[in-house]
């Protein structure tokens, strides 16, 4: 006869087994809408937000952020790049959307607002820095690491503390890039 402890084991097991069989039935029925223009489900959309911000926490609380943030310098050379590669997703001061921001999903946040994440300044500069460098999957958000070098990502990130604080007037003046200067002149 077998003890209860090994008929609970086996039970177990099985319903382990069940229940990954059922998902991978799931995942190759095709029965999940994917499309960008229908939401996820409840559920779904927990999991992945929980998922990004955990994921993204810990691996930002290991950024090291530069003293000179605030530095005229780095918000100069930032503010171009940021209109040259963010602004069709995460907009300027003087737009609400864009052709591009219309069909996102999820949508990219806003950057010309206040976060409403409860994070510290180091926090949101750590994040800020290491979503620009890695990016996230899945999401339309690109590694910019390629083809910029940690200065250049940092200069972005002084930007980016400032932009939420802009007119139009002063974001047209910040983002203009000379003629005599290329965007890898950094």
């Amino acid at each position: 006869m077998q003890s209860h402890f090994t008929y609970f084991i086996k039970a177990l097991l099985f319903l382990i087994l069940a229940a990954v069989l059922a998902v991978f039935i799931f995942i190759y029925s095709g029965l999940y809408q994917i499309g960008a223009d229908v939401p996820h489900n409840k559920g779904t959309f927990w999991l992945l937000e929980t998922l990004r911000e955990r994921s993204v926490a810990k691996a930002a609380a290991k950024v090291h952020v530069p003293d000179d943030l605030s530095s005229p310098a780095r918000l100069l050379r930032g503010g171009p790049d940021y209109n040259e590669m963010c602004v069709s997703c995460h907009l300027s001061p003087f737009t609400s959307e864009t052709d591009f921001t219309k069909g996102l999903y999820p949508s990219p946040p806003d950057l010309t607002k206040i976060s409403s994440q409860k994070l510290n300044e180091k926090q949101r500069d750590q994040r800020r820095f290491w979503i620009i460098k890695h990016g996230i999957k899945a999401s339309a958000m690109p590694s910019w690491a390629p083809g910029h070098d940690d200065q250049r990502i940092w200069d972005i990130v002084a930007f980016l503390k400032k932009l939420p604080e802009l007119s139009p007037e002063q974001y047209q003046i910040l983002t203009a890039r000379g003629s005599e200067e290329s965007p890898h002149s950094h």
